[in-house]
């Protein structure tokens, strides 16, 4: 695993320490034996886990700044993007948001394993999240959650006006981007662009929608889940 992950941070352009690749060791491991119990992942195997788990993921540190940030993953699942990108860049304070409480407590359970700090892990649902989370991230991550103008009324909430959020999605979203230029004006956004990557290793293109916060959000937004189905803004 050591050798596909260190080809692929060179061919990102990113240089994790020592310590990071034992983690992502450790990480697969513990991942591929909870898997067997709890379903967390479809991709399976040390190759397939380094390369479309913890690569893509850290790729997104290619397009935001996380040193020193506060961010959250909205629906991070197994965690990533966020966990894999922590492991990355250590220096950041990472909060892990997943409305099933089995992941959040494999991921618990997974920092312990990894020693790794400043790393909060909550259950809830993010249009519910604790109010001392609205607008106190820097930066907002998610990946493969929903459909964008969804996800945009999930997570732009969340962010701080200056900061960032960030979606990582297929290579053909231009469709959902179109989809979601309105959601992003009434909840306080302005879209970046989107930047597109290979995943080093394979030929899978992905995209990251990136979307700056310029104003607060209203307090009427996020609706509850049903509403944000049924309606996209």
């Amino acid at each position: 695993m050591k050798e596909i992950l260190a080809e692929g941070f060179a061919e990102l352009g990113l240089t994790p320490d020592e310590r990071a690749f034992e983690r992502y060791e450790k990480y697969c491991e513990y991942l591929e034996e909870k898997n067997k119990v709890m379903n967390l992942t479809a991709i399976t195997g040390e190759t397939e886990v380094a390369r479309l788990h913890f690569l893509d993921s850290a790729a997104l540190l290619k397009y935001v700044k996380t040193e020193g940030r506060k961010v959250i993953d909205v629906g991070t699942g197994a965690g990533f993007p966020g966990l894999a990108m922590k492991i990355a860049q250590p220096d950041m304070e990472l909060t892990l948001l997943d409305s099933l409480n089995k992941r959040i407590a494999f991921l618990s359970e997974t920092c312990e394993l990894l020693e790794l700090s400043g790393v909060l892990c909550i259950h809830a649902r993010a249009e519910e999240a604790p109010p001392e989370f609205r607008e106190g991230f820097d930066l907002a991550v998610s990946r493969a959650v929903s459909y964008l103008p969804q996800l945009c009324e999930l997570c732009l909430p969340l962010v701080k006006v200056g900061g960032v959020f960030a979606a990582m999605k297929g290579p053909d979203c231009d469709e959902e981007v179109k989809a979601s230029e309105e959601a992003i004006k009434k909840l306080g956004g302005k879209l970046i662009g989107v930047e597109r990557y290979t995943v080093p290793g394979t030929d899978i293109r992905h995209g990251v929608v990136l979307v700056k916060k310029l104003f607060p959000t209203a307090k009427r937004y996020p609706r509850k889940w049903a509403q944000i189905k049924k309606q996209p803004l």
